[in-house]
């Protein structure tokens, strides 16, 4: 008896579609798919990649023809993930969602990258997955490693390519959010988890590269910057100190904007080997209601 592998455009097309939303300006209706498009009840249409991954991206919400990380930044992060270099913040981000879903439930990651996070977490819960982002190079890869997620190619930042009040949990690993657009698409009692660098995170290598420890706090001024639509549920650190070597070390300068300094690759062109710090800031947050001049706090 033979069996017959499934292409991955064959698997995408059978697991149900989240409630993407047109990103054509003043549209925003329900895409629903029709053979290898998604489509509105306007036909504003988008094609369906051989990947598996939707390209919502308008030509305005796009600063260059290669909008998002490069193809080099992703797979140096998948590199280093392989190699079990940020594990830690990955099992923190996966096992606390893991907890605040249940089944069927839709989470969304905004800067999904490479997609290890939806990747790993997507099978735990049997949530419909949705991960967003910017570069076509990582939704590519992204959907080529997860088939079972849907990848959408669309700028976040701007308007989140959902339909209200659709998502049960939205995700933000290292990247940027829109906190109005992000509070929009959350269901009532939704949540929002976020994790951003903590101020000793590869302090080792950005001295090597900057010369000096500049250490930065950024997760009191995430809180503010979210005050106006959500409060804060919990806080936690990940920290974990790995030995890399050079090449792994030129995969972390290439995972972040120093990679794209000539300067910093010279920097560590000497070093054979380092000893870093991975560490980030966790923010776990619960959506405002708003009930007239009340605010309720679930």
């Amino acid at each position: 008896m033979s069996f017959r592998h499934n292409t991955i455009a064959e698997v995408t097309s059978s697991l149900p579609t989240p409630s993407l939303s047109c990103t054509v300006r003043g549209c925003g209706l329900l895409l629903e798919r029709r053979g290898d498009v998604m489509q509105c009840a306007r036909r504003h249409s988008y094609d369906v990649a051989r990947s598996g991954y939707i390209n919502l991206l308008q030509p305005q919400d796009r600063r260059s023809l290669d909008a998002g990380d490069s193809l080099d930044a992703i797979e140096a992060r998948a590199r280093l993930l392989d190699a079990g270099i940020g594990g830690g913040l990955l099992d923190a981000v996966v096992d606390r969602a893991a907890n605040l879903l249940s089944r069927y439930a839709v989470v969304a990651d905004l800067g999904s990258g490479s997609g290890e996070v939806l990747g790993s977490l997507e099978p735990r819960t049997e949530s419909c997955a949705i991960g967003i982002d910017l570069s076509a190079a990582a939704a590519e890869h992204a959907a080529r490693r997860h088939p079972a997620v849907t990848w959408v190619v669309a700028n976040a930042d701007r308007r989140v390519p959902l339909l209200d009040r659709t998502v049960d949990l939205l995700l933000s690993v290292h990247g940027r959010r829109n906190p109005a657009e992000c509070a929009r698409v959350l269901t009532t009692a939704g949540h929002l988890l976020v994790a951003v660098p903590a101020a000793d995170d590869l302090i080792e290598l950005r001295t090597a590269v900057q010369g000096q420890a500049v250490e930065r706090e950024r997760s009191h001024p995430l809180v503010a910057e979210h005050a106006e639509h959500f409060s804060v549920i919990e806080q936690f650190d990940t920290r974990e100190r790995r030995h890399v070597t050079h090449d792994q070390m030129q995969d972390l300068l290439r995972g972040t904007y120093r990679g794209t300094r000539r300067s910093s690759a010279r920097a560590v062109e000497s070093l054979s080997e380092l000893d870093v710090t991975l560490a980030s800031s966790l923010v776990l947050f619960q959506r405002i209601k708003f009930q007239g001049s009340k605010v309720l706090r679930f």
